[in-house]
Parts: C-alpha cells; sequence; structure tokens
C-alpha cells in the first residue's frame, strides 16, 4: 500500500507533502511525495495506559497470556496501538499471577507496553473493592522491583496516605512510575509524594480531593506542579468545563486514558467485578449504586471529545494521545520511522480510520 499526498503528523512535528509505503503490517518506506491543500493527515494511533479490561474481560480474570493479548486485540479494533493493562487493587496471589502473564504477554506483542497497579495502595475506593485496600509495605516494594525487572515498564497508582514519600522514593529510584489517585491528601502531603519522584496524577477529579481556594488538595497539586495527570474524557468522569479548565491550565500535561472495562469493544451490558454486578447504560458504566466503575468509550472517542468539549483541531488533540504517553513512559517523542509497525490513523477531513492490514477502516467516534 502507497499513500500519496498526505501530511505526517507525529512526536517531531509535521511533515508535509510525503508518501508512505506500508507493507506486511511494517512501515516499508517515509519519502517525499506531493503537496497538496486539505491534504489527509496519517499520525501515530494512540496509547492507552489504564486499560482495565477489554473484549469482554478483565485483567484480572485473564488466565493465560492469550487473554491479555485478546484484550489488546480488542483495543486496537477500536483504533488504539498499544496498552497499558490495568490492574484494578486485588490481593497479593492474584497481583503476582497478572505480572506474570503480563510479562508473557508484553513477549509476545510490543503492544502490550507494560503493567499499571492502580492500587491495592489506595485511600478512597471509588468502585475499588474496600476490602482490598491496604498500606504500602516493604515486602510489596520488594515485589514490585522485581516486576519492575521483568516487565520493563511498571506504573503503580498509590494514595500518599498509603506511602511515605521514602517508599515512593525507593519506587522510583528503582524506575518504577508512581502516579498519585484514590487519595484524600492535602496539598501538601500531595507535593511532598510528588517531591519523592511521583510523577502523575490518575484520572484527575476522580476519587481525589477537590480544589478549594483555601485547600487545593491533590487536585491543585496535579494542575500547579504534576509532570503529567490522566483524564477520563467521556463527559460523565469530568464535566466539560472542569475539563475545559484544566486543560486551559495545563494542557501540556494532560494524558487522556480510556479507563476501559471488559465490555469494550462488545455489546455486553454488564459484566461482574469482584462479585459486583457493573451495569452499562446510556454510555457510563456503574455499580448498583450509581458509582462511575470505569468508563463505556475507546481512547480515539476520549480524544474526539475532547477536541469538540475545547473547540481543538483533532490534529492538536491526537498528540495527547500518541505522543505524551510515550515520553512518559520512554522519555522521547514517539516518531514514525521506515521499519515501525503500521499502527497508524487517517484524518481526511471529518472521517477518521485506523490501518487494518492493507485497508483503512473508519472508527465510531
Amino acid at each position: 500500500m502507497i499513500c500519496s499526498g498526505i501530511d505526517l503528523l507525529d512526536g517531531a512535528g509535521w511533515r508535509r507533502g510525503m508518501e508512505i509505503e506500508i507493507a506486511g503490517g511494517r512501515i516499508r518506506s517515509i519519502r517525499k511525495g506531493t503537496s497538496q491543500t486539505d491534504a489527509p493527515v496519517i499520525c501515530p494511533a494512540p496509547l492507552d495506559l489504564q486499560v482495565n479490561g477489554g473484549a469482554g474481560r478483565m485483567l484480572g480474570d485473564c488466565e493465560a497470556p492469550g487473554d491479555v493479548l485478546e484484550i489488546l486485540a480488542g483495543h486496537r479494533r477500536l483504533g488504539t496501538a498499544a496498552i497499558l493493562p490495568t490492574l484494578i487493587s486485588d490481593d497479593r496471589r492474584r497481583t503476582a499471577r497478572v505480572i506474570s502473564l503480563t510479562s508473557a504477554a508484553k513477549s509476545a506483542d510490543p503492544g502490550i507496553l507494560g503493567l499499571h497497579l492502580e492500587g491495592p495502595h489506595l485511600a478512597l475506593p471509588g468502585a475499588h473493592d474496600p476490602a482490598m485496600l491496604r498500606d504500602l509495605t516493604d515486602a510489596d516494594i520488594d515485589t514490585y522491583l522485581a516486576a519492575k525487572r521483568r516487565l520493563g515498564v511498571l506504573m503503580i497508582t498509590l494514595a500518599p496516605e498509603r506511602a511515605s514519600p521514602q517508599q515512593i522514593a525507593r519506587l522510583t529510584g528503582a524506575g518504577i512510575i508512581v502516579a498519585l489517585g484514590h487519595s484524600d491528601c492535602d496539598f501538601d502531603t500531595a507535593c511532598a509524594a510528588l517531591a519523592a519522584g511521583a510523577r502523575m496524577v490518575t484520572h484527575l477529579f476522580n476519587a481525589m480531593s477537590g480544589l478549594h481556594h483555601r485547600a487545593p488538595g491533590l487536585v491543585g497539586a496535579a494542575l500547579d506542579r504534576a509532570e503529567w495527570f490522566g483524564l477520563i474524557a467521556d463527559g460523565h468522569h469530568v464535566h466539560d468545563a472542569a475539563l475545559r479548565v484544566a486543560l486551559q491550565a495545563r494542557f501540556e500535561a494532560a494524558i487522556p486514558v480510556s479507563d476501559a472495562m471488559a465490555v469494550a469493544g462488545t455489546h455486553r451490558r454488564s459484566f461482574v467485578l469482584n462479585g459486583r454486578e457493573i451495569r452499562r447504560a446510556k454510555g457510563k458504566l456503574t455499580l448498583a449504586d450509581g458509582t462511575l466503575a470505569g468508563a463505556d468509550l475507546s481512547l480515539v472517542q476520549g480524544l474526539c471529545h475532547i477536541a469538540t468539549c475545547t473547540k481543538r483541531p483533532l490534529t492538536e488533540v491526537m498528540p495527547m494521545g500518541f505522543d505524551r504517553p510515550h515520553r512518559l513512559l520512554f522519555g522521547t517523542p514517539n516518531r514514525l520511522s521506515e521499519g515501525d509497525a503500521a499502527r497508524l490513523l487517517r484524518l481526511d477531513g471529518d472521517t477518521l480510520s485506523c490501518l487494518d492490514g492493507q485497508e483503512w477502516r473508519p472508527l465510531p467516534v
């Protein structure tokens, strides 16, 4: 396949009037082509840092590496290139199993970027099982250091109330990405955790101390000084006005995530998490009491929602999904190069498509 007269957008910026050749699922060549007005735009497909499940299963229910790869395949059908599978707070036995399965899945497909452990060292449960929540111990740290060596990339979301700055520094010193979340901590406690090496705040606004003019809380710390913060842009987790305020304050620090659950990429109306039914209706997922329990959207849909909500061009928003996660995980821009896997999106007018083999397949946005 040869795509001519296109503009390329990646982590290094624009290359206009280009031609890209794709063969065998990889980029064979990128070369100068012809320029045209309103040319189609090709960019890397996004990376999702918070994927709890998909294709009918939750990460915690996976029994084999192939199950983890099925979750990845489900999200690729929705336009996502790669995922950080995310384990919601669980016990030590299941956590150890998921570490092993995810490591094996990553060896089979680099679209498994590593692992995100969202808990169990949290203070506010949200949709997590309160019985699973606990303080971080030295034994836990030893487990996570060993997991980091196996996985390459390990992110841990924790509450500063559950871990000391010294413990956070031990994790980050080993290259583990510590994110703050599910926390009712005050501003100073959050700042101490960030100073100890925490780099991100997980799903800004949700399950955390809010922003008050005399008590800025974790939201205030995120907007004031966190290197990065995640956002679930589904119109339910965060009001559109709050989304705009956050992006006006720190657009360059925001990383959209899907927070997807088992139903992603399926027609299922419900599933069970830790013995509790989660229902799917009207574009959101909830427990019986109405508590939000993950999101019912793809990462591409979240990016499109941000573009609509903020009235920004989609080409300005797309790097939030493909470049910023890459910089967080690997410290480098996500640049398209010859030999790379052809995990690509194309924007042609109002149509957004992903490359599926040798054809462009329109995505629901």
